[in-house]
């Protein structure tokens, strides 16, 4: 099992320069631990794309699809409170945004704070560097 922030989701979902990687990652190990609101993330992303017009509405709507059946086999961290309480420590130690230390907190909270439990997936590099920071091991 591994965490997925949503920017390691997102290339499971639409072509990407890492969807090669992530879909090689899900393959070995398809058991994944995810943020509660990673769901809505990855649709802002998707829906981004859309609205750019790197996404026609075909490829959105299947794009939806593959989101909505991936997030029916995954495991949530839905444990806000605690997430919230991390979350705001986080952001006073290390640059995050919002969304980067609720991720961070997420994967603290599944883990129960243990680092060596799960590898954490991500691509954003001011949350994976805040990741390895406090101790968890960041694919790639």
């Amino acid at each position: 099992m591994r965490f997925w922030d949503s920017s390691a989701i997102v290339p499971l979902i639409v072509k990407e320069e890492q969807s090669t990687y992530c879909i090689q990652a899900f393959r070995t190990d398809s058991d994944m631990l995810v943020w509660t609101m990673s769901k809505v993330e990855v649709l802002s992303a998707i829906c981004r794309r859309m609205r750019d017009g790197v996404l026609g509405p075909d490829s959105f709507n299947a794009a939806e699809v593959r989101l909505n059946s991936l997030f029916e086999t995954i495991y949530e961290v839905d444990a806000i409170q605690r997430v919230k309480e991390r979350a705001s420590r986080l952001l006073r130690v290390h640059p995050l945004r919002a969304a980067g230390a609720l991720q961070l907190a997420a994967v603290m909270v599944g883990t129960e704070e243990d680092v060596r439990r799960l590898p954490f997936m991500c691509f954003d590099d001011r949350l994976a560097a805040a990741a390895r920071l406090e101790g968890y091991e960041v694919n790639p």
